[in-house]
């Protein structure tokens, strides 16, 4: 189901139609849209997270569809900080988040999809994937894990699964986190000096960073092969952490409101039962 409302044709700009020619050289990572800072936005950010909630609860209570969120970007480019505050506030029980690392034998024995299948959002639930089915054909290229025509195929094989979820229900939405290099580098620097950042460090993410080119030109390929009308790629400035999160929940509030999730109604013969026994 392609979804459409105000917060999503706002920001049409960062959203790749299908078969565009994509380009991140294209994308300012540094872009906050001419506003000076957070101040700006936050009332309405505010609000949003409010409306957030609001629809998460009725999707929850109607437990008739699903939303899922792809969140993707190299190595501190915000994924963490996009899940702990665009969806600061929902209720757990309707929210999952998944984080796919390095796959395991068993895993590796299946097709690439098989251990992102299962983790797909039942009916009423949110699920997040902080990285995703898209790294068997980013890590896995990059990092020459499998030959170029079995990695280029799965591009198909993404868009078939992820048009058989949306037909089944479920509505996909896809963020790629777009950062210059120097704010990672930045970051990096962060997690270093920080005491409540510095777990965050691995010496791995600077060997990733140097093939920064690899994997501009991976994710270019990736996101113009799969954007299409049933699972949108929105790529977000991550360079201002305010900005990504406001851009971000803007698209999501949308994406729930043009789903329109309703608390489910009682049967007629259950409330003229219920309305009997509250008249006793």
């Amino acid at each position: 189901m392609e979804v459409t409302a105000p917060e999503l044709s706002d920001f049409a700009r960062y959203r790749i139609e299908p078969d565009e020619h994509f380009s991140l050289a294209d994308h300012d990572p540094a872009d906050a849209n001419g506003m000076a800072g957070p101040e700006e936005v936050e009332r309405e950010y505010d609000e949003l997270q409010e409306r957030i909630v609001d629809f998460q609860e009725r999707l929850y209570a109607e437990e008739r569809r699903s939303l899922l969120v792809v969140l993707q970007g190299v190595d501190a480019a915000g994924k963490d900080g996009t899940v702990k505050h665009v969806l600061r506030g929902t209720n757990p029980a309707g929210v999952r988040v998944y984080s796919f690392k390095e796959p395991s034998n068993d895993e590796l024995a299946h097709d690439f999809l098989w251990r992102y299948h299962h983790a797909t959002p039942a009916d009423g639930m949110i699920h997040v994937f902080n990285r995703s089915h898209y790294e068997d054909v980013l890590v896995v290229r990059v990092k020459d894990l499998a030959p170029e025509k079995l990695w280029r195929s799965r591009f198909d094989s993404i868009n078939d699964f992820e048009r058989m979820l949306v037909r089944e229900g479920t509505t996909i939405v896809k963020f790629l986190l777009h950062i210059s290099k120097e704010a990672q580098l930045e970051k990096f620097r962060e997690r270093l000096e920080r005491p409540d950042k510095y777990w965050k460090w691995s010496s791995k993410d600077m060997k990733e960073r140097e093939r920064w080119d690899e994997y501009q030109q991976a994710y270019e390929e990736a996101v113009s092969a799969t954007s299409t009308p049933w699972a949108p790629w929105y790529v977000v400035p991550a360079d201002h952490r305010w900005f990504r999160n406001y851009v971000i929940a803007r698209v999501l509030a949308g994406t729930l409101q043009a789903m329109d999730p309703r608390y489910p109604e009682p049967a007629e013969d259950v409330r003229r039962f219920a309305e009997r026994e509250l008249e006793r």
